[in-house]
């Protein structure tokens, strides 16, 4: 609601810059055709993941992952971070923060496990994990267009080496610092079976034929569409009371739509020129490093959405565009509102009654982001 309302007010003001001629018609007419692709993409997403957990789908996987562990907590939560790498990757890191993060904390529950080492790893794995394909993050698909939009499997060669720092760092972290919990061990309890089979099964097949195709050099909102589609009319057949009008991300919508006319007013009242003379120009190590922590701190401040926007303009070269990357993506997790999904994250740790205190939250966030960022520049240059 919070979101939705705020997004709300920044659409109103970006209206009356349009109106106000602040951004001219043409400008306005380049940014609908660049966004409204994205926006769809952000919408049969988000109605797929909705309804792939409606069916069962995560909680099914989480399940088989507890049974297939061993009794060992550390395998169990291997497992969790492949599944939560594999779906920040492929559908975004909301889905992570959304619909993965509950159901590892009851499965860790259900172990008897702390579930605090896999609520950790989703929040840092949904947002630090989420630059190897445009699909992974909005922040993505705007750098793609400018990038010359490059097929998916091109742009994870140009981001890959930074894309993997991103990964590897915070699964570090957490394993040095849960070490103890991790070493536990449990009982392995069978795998319940999904409650309707038929829309298991649609759900898996569609999901696993989706993967791909956000891969394969089509405009991804075309396979997020088709299934979705797919989806509402499977769950239309067997399930027609899951659907309702919120499985639409209106208040994601508002919000993005908000920030995209605000910022391009901004633009065009010189943003652009005064950031330029914060980060600097360069594609040295030290101008680069410059650059990525200026968007860290942009996005820490305000959200990682409108701080790539707002220096988009000063990328100017592959380099520069992917350092900003960094900052936006690797970088927003100090503050809790640098980053939509990790507030969607808290709210459902929150709802089990699993409490991570901000302050503990940004001090680790704080630390991982100091090493991760010039590391992730190290890679991008010499990788």
């Amino acid at each position: 609601m919070k979101t939705a309302i705020l997004g709300g007010v920044l659409f109103a003001l970006g209206i009356v810059a349009a109106l106000t001629g602040i951004i001219s018609g043409p400008d306005l007419s380049a940014l609908v055709g660049r966004v409204a692709p994205i926006l769809g993409f952000v919408v049969g997403l988000t109605i797929v993941a909705d309804l792939a957990a409606e069916a069962g789908l995560f909680s099914w996987l989480a399940g088989a992952a507890a049974r297939f562990s061993w009794g060992r907590v550390w395998v169990l939560w291997l497992f969790v971070v492949v599944l939560a790498t594999v779906c920040t990757v492929f559908l975004s890191l909301d889905t992570t923060a959304v619909l993965l993060t509950p159901v590892v904390v009851l499965v860790a529950r259900r172990v008897g496990a702390s579930p605090l080492p896999f609520a950790f790893t989703t929040v840092w794995l949904a947002n630090c994990g989420s630059m190897l394909l445009p699909v992974s993050n909005l922040t993505n698909l705007l750098a793609q267009h400018t990038l010359g939009s490059p097929a998916p499997l091109t742009f994870a060669a140009i981001v890959g080496p930074a894309a993997v720092v991103g990964i590897v760092l915070p699964l570090v972290a957490v394993a040095v610092r849960y070490r103890r919990e991790l070493a536990a061990r449990f009982d392995a309890a069978p795998v319940e079976p999904a409650a309707d089979r038929g829309l298991f099964v649609a759900a898996g097949v569609i999901v696993l034929l989706l993967v791909p195709a956000l891969v394969s050099g089509v405009a991804v909102w075309i396979p997020a569409a088709a299934a979705a589609v797919l989806l509402v009319v499977a769950f239309a057949v067997r399930r027609p009371g899951a659907l309702r009008l919120g499985l639409v991300p209106w208040g994601t919508l508002l919000f993005a739509s908000g920030l995209f006319l605000v910022v391009e007013a901004a633009h065009s009242l010189g943003l652009a020129r005064l950031l330029g003379t914060v980060v600097g120009t360069g594609d040295s190590f030290g101008a680069l490093v410059r650059l990525a922590g200026g968007a860290a701190l942009s996005a820490n401040l305000v959200n990682n959405l409108p701080a790539y926007l707002a220096l988009e303009p000063v990328g100017g070269s592959t380099l520069r565009l992917v350092a900003i990357l960094i900052g936006v993506n690797i970088g927003c997790i100090v503050t809790p509102w640098a980053s939509l999904a990790t507030l969607l994250w808290h709210g459902r740790l929150t709802g089990l009654g699993v409490e991570v205190p901000w302050k503990r939250f940004m001090i680790a966030g704080l630390g991982l982001a100091v090493v991760a960022l010039p590391l992730s520049v190290l890679a991008l240059l010499y990788l």
